[in-house]
């Protein structure tokens, strides 16, 4: 376990219950945050992808149609 996470632990472990909650809920946001930005690196390279093309395709037709007031 690195100096930094046991840090953390005892941060957290001395931190009343909501604040704990807080910081995890912290914690997720970022974790979440850098996977976003992983697959939006991923999205823009500029090889070609014939399968996200025509799936991107046909999400947006699907999109569409699911979102038109007059079909709900």
């Amino acid at each position: 376990m690195s100096n930094t996470t046991e840090e953390l632990i005892r941060i957290c472990e001395s931190l009343p219950e909501d604040k704990r909650n807080a910081l995890a809920e912290f914690a997720r946001f970022l974790a979440a945050q850098q996977d976003d930005e992983r697959w939006e690196r991923l999205i823009a390279h500029p090889e070609p992808r014939p399968k996200l093309d025509a799936f991107l395709r046909e999400a947006a037709t699907e999109g569409a149609i699911l979102l038109n007031p007059d079909q709900l």
